[in-house]
């Protein structure tokens, strides 16, 4: 649809900023029409299985509320498709995205700020689920709809056959890495077997995505909160120093993570947990019903991740309804957006084995364990509810995520690297980052 649109103009890619064209709300000198169609664009796979679900969740919102929605699948080059419309003034009236780009786009100009007041059911959304649409300055700018965390999958009867208990720390998880790497756990007669799944590669950050979970367990940090929306580079603190020490040494000495992890993102190491090759994964519930299909629902196991120096802080993730500037329908994107969290449309978005666009729940009145019950999906909640930490909101995490994932990728790749002087200097570079994106600690 051609519509004319407000949005803001001049954005440089690298800094991923957009500036205001007025001096009002984002998008508030268009003119209404409530009974203009939404254009909804979500991050997924065109006539996949999330296209489907989000068809689904669109028809349930239409029949509920009259709003006509039109439905646009894009996965390759999602965030430079929206700023092409962006630089077009044309923006789509609603984004299901990564709650991780809150910060891009909202540093770009490309939101308008969410009225609590004004979604339906916002109320009932779990207080953690509500903080990560909130930009720096503590504005709502995103509302979840869907939320997931890691957790440990194992093959079960390989621990069972090793006789081995569910790791309950990191001496228990390095001692089942290092066992299922060593003592033939599949009974071939072969060393073909290895401890721990891990996409180590530098695409799309996969290496620091993944380290994240081992991290913030061990008391370490990326970057820290300083106070007052500022951070300051953390990758060289006791912590984060022992816990990349502790990965490293699981492929560097144990030998216990697959050849070519460092080359590796998720496709690849998907494959290795399926076919027998690795015996430990940590990952989100999105892999279940592939894993049930192609490994068997009765060969692996799904336990919480074991405590580590500090704590068993995983990372938390989810998709989110961003209300884009521009709008000329503003009164049908809160609908869409209070409908996409309230019970009934958490209920739609979690239907069916694999097309559902709700991983966890994010309405505190919808129990999983009503809708699904394999009791594997609540444990993932249980996770995500005790021990789940979202990634901060600031301008650009992609920056910090990219730049992490090429040193741990580095420190995996080439064991004769000295991991304190890598580390030192990626945290200088995370401060250049930080100031940057002008929220570096004085």
């Amino acid at each position: 649809m051609q519509r004319s649109r407000w949005v803001g103009a001049g954005f440089l890619a690298s800094a991923l900023i957009l500036t205001s064209c007025t001096s009002g709300p984002a998008g508030g000198d268009v003119k209404q029409d409530s009974k203009a169609p939404l254009e909804l664009w979500t991050r997924t796979t065109p006539g996949g299985p999330g296209e489907k679900g989000t068809l689904a969740l669109a028809a349930a919102f239409e029949k509920s509320t009259g709003y006509k929605v039109k439905v646009t699948a894009i996965f390759d080059d999602f965030e430079t498709k929206v700023q092409q419309r962006a630089a077009q003034k044309n923006l789509p009236d609603i984004v299901m995205n990564d709650v991780t780009q809150l910060g891009a786009m909202h540093s770009q100009g490309l939101l308008r700020e969410i009225d609590l007041d004004k979604i339906k059911d916002s109320g009932q959304l779990i207080d953690q689920g509500l903080a990560s649409g909130r930009s720096l300055d503590g504005k709502q700018f995103g509302l979840p709809y869907s939320a997931q965390a890691t957790a440990l999958l194992i093959r079960k009867d390989w621990r069972e056959k090793l006789k081995l208990e569910v790791p309950r720390n990191w001496d228990d998880f390095t001692a089942m890495a290092e066992a299922f790497t060593t003592k033939d756990p599949d009974g071939d007669g072969k060393k073909n077997t290895f401890g721990l799944a891990a996409p180590l590669s530098t695409k799309r950050g996969y290496a620091s995505w993944y380290f994240s979970n081992f991290l913030w367990a061990a008391g370490g940090d990326f970057i820290a909160d300083a106070g007052n929306g500022t951070y300051k580079p953390a990758m060289t603190t006791k912590e984060s120093v022992e816990a990349m020490q502790w990965f490293r040494d699981l492929g560097c000495t144990s030998k216990a993570i697959q050849p070519g992890a460092v080359t590796m993102d998720t496709p690849p190491t998907n494959e290795t947990f399926e076919a027998g090759r690795t015996g430990m994964f940590v990952v989100g519930p999105y892999l279940m019903p592939r894993f049930d299909e192609v490994l068997g629902k009765d060969k692996y196991e799904v336990v919480p991740m074991p405590k580590g120096p500090k704590d068993a802080t995983v990372l938390a993730e989810g998709a989110s309804v961003y209300l884009m500037a521009g709008s000329e329908n503003q009164a049908g994107q809160d609908a869409f957006a209070g409908f996409a969290v309230s019970a009934e449309g958490q209920r739609t978005g979690m239907q069916g084995e694999s097309g559902y666009t709700v991983q966890l729940p994010v309405n505190k009145t919808v129990d999983i364990s009503k809708i699904r019950s394999d009791p594997r999906w609540r444990t993932y909640a249980e996770v995500y509810g005790s021990a789940g930490r979202y990634a901060p909101s600031i301008p650009n995490w992609t920056a910090v995520r990219q730049t992490t994932s090429e040193t741990i990728n580095a420190l995996l790749a080439d064991c004769s690297l000295d991991t304190g002087t890598e580390l030192r200097d990626l945290d200088k570079q995370l401060a250049d980052i930080l100031k940057e994106q002008g929220i570096a600690a004085s």
